[in-house]
Formats: structure tokens, sequence, C-alpha cells
């Protein structure tokens, strides 16, 4: 029966893969002709680097094992050879079925960087798979065979197969609607579950396979500006480097921990890595490593990787806020009301018509009107990005005002104490509601008097009001 659903699950797939082929060659002429040729490049690439790797650990004397004593316990399923196999072609075809060239470059460079973070691995800390898988026959065992023969049981952490499961998940997912990604995610669990129940790898090569994979993701991403780019508007200061230290401490010091207490300490590796990330959005400048989607969220990649921050600084937000989460009535002009506050909840941003979001760090789930200028937490906005989010909150209050009906309007970062506060006298000033920084700061104060803007912040306000003036460049 397992091997029957199996075969028509499969069926579906290539029925949905067939169609979306159709679809794809009417997206961008040509496009799976470079697909084409990728996959000549990928195809060796992948078997000879795997390959070098396999043989390199097969010829140390001692290779380790990472596996815990519940593990013995995991069956053998030979059924799950085939969803193990699957990902083959479903590698292969979606470099087929790209929308156009930059979707393929950047899911070619994924599946590359994938290789290159897995085979290095491989070499620096090779693994092996401490398991004695019983001889199997019929069908799935001839399956098995075919695997056996040009694999051993090294190359474990991260589990490749793993890495480009996240990555071909998200590519398919996004190529697919309706009820058809949840064929997406019922077939990428099974070819998850099956690197355990075909006795390939340990469990400890799947949470760092999540890991790459996401690293692959984050690197080379399709809805969000690269991590590679700068942010032109902002240059480095004290104010980053201190932070960014901050956080690239205690990143060494889970790393140490990790070190310590092995093997469970291996677990806090995923702080580590979270706060290290952290710690180069300061020191490079650059808020999009969050990679904050149009509709408030989070990359998928951005939300793996950096998941342990994201809960440290929720629980942050809400503790520092604890005597006042209320959010705050500024001014009233026509039919738009304008409230300062801390990042809200999904009940809380129901009650706005419109939101304006400051913070690069923690998603939101907005379905109204949603505009966007993040930044990084704790950092003073400089005049050029307070003059750009005025740009932005004044589309915002544009679209607000043609509405006939009465408009509620909510800018936000995690507290509604600096960065949404800044923006917000700055918006003041540039709309002659304020004259002077001191004035624009009383009107916030007046209603939400714990708002305390520091020096640096108040400095940059000044510089904005003198780029109003003319009198700065």
């Amino acid at each position: 029966m397992i091997s029957l659903w199996i075969m028509s699950s499969m069926q579906n797939f290539k029925i949905i893969i067939c169609g979306r082929f159709m679809q794809i060659l009417n997206k961008e002429t040509g496009t799976w002709k470079w697909g084409i040729l990728c996959l000549i490049f990928l195809a060796p690439f992948f078997f000879l680097t795997y390959g070098f790797a396999n043989h390199y650990a097969s010829q140390l004397p001692n290779v380790p094992s990472i596996v815990y004593d519940w593990e013995k316990y995991i069956p053998l399923w030979s059924w799950s050879i085939v969803p193990y196999w699957s990902i083959d072609l479903f590698y292969g075809l979606s470099l087929l079925l790209c929308w156009n060239k930059f979707e393929l470059k950047q899911h070619a460079l994924r599946l590359f960087s994938a290789q290159l973070i897995s085979i290095s691995c491989f070499l620096l800390f090779p693994l092996k798979f401490s398991f004695e898988r019983p001889p199997l026959d019929g069908f799935f065992g001839l399956w098995f065979d075919v695997l056996m023969g040009f694999d051993k049981p090294f190359n474990q952490a991260p589990s490749l197969h793993i890495v480009l499961l996240v990555i071909l998940w998200d590519f398919f997912r996004r190529h697919s609607s309706g009820q058809w990604k949840y064929l997406v995610d019922l077939w990428s669990f099974l070819i998850g579950i099956s690197v355990l129940t075909t006795w390939q790898h340990h469990f400890i090569d799947i949470p760092t396979g999540l890991l790459a994979g996401a690293l692959c993701l984050w690197l080379f991403p399709i809805t969000a500006k690269s991590p590679f780019k700068k942010d032109g508007l902002q240059t480095l200061t004290p104010k980053h480097l201190k932070l960014g230290s901050y956080y690239l401490c205690g990143a060494l010091l889970f790393l140490i921990l990790a070190y310590l207490f092995q093997p469970w300490g291996l677990w806090l590796l995923y702080p580590a890595i979270s706060l290290f990330g952290v710690a180069l959005s300061y020191y490079l400048v650059r808020p999009h490593f969050f990679q904050k989607q149009a509709d408030g969220s989070l990359s998928i990649a951005a939300t793996m990787l950096f998941a342990p921050y994201l809960i440290f600084a929720w629980l942050n937000s809400r503790i520092w806020t604890k005597k006042h989460p209320e959010d705050s009535q500024i001014l009233k002009i026509e039919n738009t009301t304008i409230f300062l506050g801390r990042i809200p909840t999904r009940s809380t941003i129901q009650k706005y018509q419109a939101v304006f979001d400051c913070v690069a760090e923690l998603p939101v789930n907005s379905k109204n009107s949603y505009f966007q200028y993040s930044s990084l937490d704790l950092i003073p906005l400089q005049a050029d990005q307070l003059q750009r989010a005025v740009e932005v909150f004044n589309q915002l209050m544009a679209a607000a005002s043609s509405q006939s009906t009465q408009q509620h309007v909510l800018i936000f970062c995690a507290l509604g104490y600096s960065r949404s506060s800044a923006i917000l006298c700055a918006w003041l000033m540039q709309q002659q509601h304020a004259t002077q920084v001191n004035e624009a700061i009383q009107i916030v104060q007046s209603a939400r008097p714990w708002v305390r803007l520091n020096d640096v912040q108040i400095k940059n306000l000044n510089t904005y009001q003198l780029k109003l003036k003319g009198s700065a460049s």
C-alpha cells in the first residue's frame, strides 16, 4: 500500500512539473536552455566533489560518529529509498523550470554554494554513519544496491540531502499554488525523514543540513536585497561597532559552551551562528540581513538563521514595554490620526488601516496598507535615512488621506521609543507641524512622555533640519 501511494504521489508531482514546465517556457525565452548548461556543469561537479570527500574520509585511520542512544530505535523502511532518490529528479528539473534568468542564476548559485559548504564540512570535520544496514532484496533492495555502488558511510554533517532539500522545497513551493503547495510540503517531509529511515544519516546531520540550506537561500535571495549589497544611506559609526562587538561576544560565549559540553552542547551552535550573523549586520551596516519582505514578514531563510535572536528580540520588546504597552495618539490631520507604538501583535495591527514599520529585525503580520523603512535596533538614524524614511511615510499619508473614511495610522519600532519617534519628529518638521527639533520632540513626548531620544539622534535630527532648509548636503 505504501509503495502504491508513493508511486501515485510521484505521478502527481510529474503532472505538476510538466504543467509548470509548459508555463515556464513562456515566461522568459531561452531560460530553460541556460538551465541545461547549468545542469551540465552542476551534475558532474556534484558527483566529483561528493565522491572525492567520500574517498578522502575512507582513507582516514579513524572517523568519529555523533549518534544519540535513542537513534537505535529508528526503523529501516526500505520503501523510503524512493523519496530519498527522488531528490535527484527534482534537482535536475528545478534548473529547467525557472521563471527568468535572474531566478536561474540565484537558484544555480544556491545549489553550487550548497555543494561548497557541505563538501568543506565533510573534509574539515569528517563523520561516519555507525549502523550496519542488513541486506535488502526485491525492488527497493535494488535501489539500495545502486546507491551503495558509489556511496560510502561518510559525508554526514551537514546532510547534503537536507541542504538541497531546503533549496528545492523553497523552489517548488514558490512554483506551486493552492493545495499543490501541501503536496510539495508532504513529499519534502518524506524526503527529509528518508535520510534517517534509509539509515544513511544520524540525526545531527538534519539540523546542520537545515541551517546550511537556510544559509544558501539567504546568500542568494529571490525576493529580498542581497546581503552582499551595501546600505547606501548609512555609514559605520562607533555605535555599530560597539553593538556588533556585544553580539560577537555572545556568539563566542555560545561557541565555547558548545565545545565544552559536547555532545548535547552542540545545540548551542545555533544561537552562536544566529548572534554572529547579527554582529555582521552591525559591522557591515546592513539592516537588510534580516531580509524583511514587502508584507512585513522575514524570508524563510532569515527566519531559520536568526530564530534564536528573533525570540530574544521579541521578548526584549515585551519586557521593556511592559509598563507602557499602549499605542499613543500623536496627531490628527483631517481624516487621518497618527499613533506611535511598539511592534504590534496580529490583533493590535487590525485596529489600523495603515502601518509604518521601522524595524529590521522583527517580522509583522499585516494585511492592511503596509509601508516600511527598516533600520537596526539602537542605532540613531542619520540625516539621509531620516529623509528617505520621511519620503516613504509621506507615501503612506497620501494613501491614507485619499480615503473617504477615518484612517488610523500606526508608526512603530520594536519599543516605540527611538527609531519610530525620530522618524516621526523628522516628518513633523518636514510637514511644518514643528519648526524646531525640540518642538517636534515635545509634540511626541506630550503624548508619549517615556520617549527619550539620545544626543546623537537629536544631533542627526538637527542635521536633517538643515537639509530641509538647504543648509546641509
